[in-house]
């Protein structure tokens, strides 16, 4: 799988400067987009999702931007997901850590031509009960736009994450992009605002054995 990460530059950029790059994944962080209203984009006062299926249909490949969508006031962190010129759905961030954004009402795993998608929004990141969900739900691997880096807390997590849960994670922020293993390592990492890495995902299973103290009577 060969994955872009854009983590300096507008979608705009991209879909001038990149068009014709060979990718599976084009992974953004917050800064592909500023705020998105569904009521522009249903009046054709806006076109961002459009843009985001015009690139996932030029480069044949999976895109995944994180924005802030406004529904009519109510406002989100959000990742659109778009494959082969089709806006296949907008995944909302559950959890809201002292902000006045409004909190997202479900996970979703994306059936794509590159595998099975988790997409983990922003401070999801941060419970692992998200990661947990979307891994026990299926996902060969997660996605994780996010805003702002702040120090190396975002890299443990996403390392942390990788390595409790078993499945790989693509994250991309603001000027940081990195890729971990399910060994927890730092399988690729970038500061460039457009960046590609090769991975290839080798899924593996353990059968995983406790014993318990305890009576159990027999009805």
């Amino acid at each position: 799988m060969r994955i872009c990460f854009v983590s300096g530059q507008t979608l705009s950029n991209v879909l001038e400067n990149y068009a014709d790059a060979k990718a599976d994944l084009f992974l953004f962080g917050f800064n592909g987009g500023k705020e998105i209203s569904y009521e522009a984009e249903l009046q054709g006062k806006s076109n961002y999702f459009e843009k985001v299926a015009v690139l996932s249909k030029q480069t044949k490949s999976v895109v995944v931007s994180g924005c802030v969508t406004d529904a009519r006031g109510l406002k989100r962190n959000s990742a659109l997901i778009a494959e082969n010129g089709r806006l296949k759905g907008v995944s909302d961030m559950l959890h809201v850590i002292d902000e006045t954004l409004c909190s997202g009402a479900a996970l979703r795993v994306y059936e794509t031509k590159i595998g099975k998608m988790g997409v983990a929004v922003a401070d999801d990141l941060r419970f692992p009960d998200v990661v947990k969900s979307l891994v026990d739900c299926g996902s060969d691997f997660i996605v994780c736009p996010y805003k702002k880096m702040e120090k190396d807390l975002q890299a443990v997590l996403v390392r942390a994450n990788a390595y409790f849960y078993g499945t790989p994670i693509f994250f991309c922020a603001r000027g940081y992009a990195m890729i971990a293993n399910p060994q927890g390592e730092v399988f690729f990492s970038s500061t460039e605002k457009v960046c590609f890495s090769e991975f290839e995902n080798k899924t593996e299973y353990h059968l995983v054995q406790i014993r318990r103290k305890g009576y159990y009577s027999k009805s």
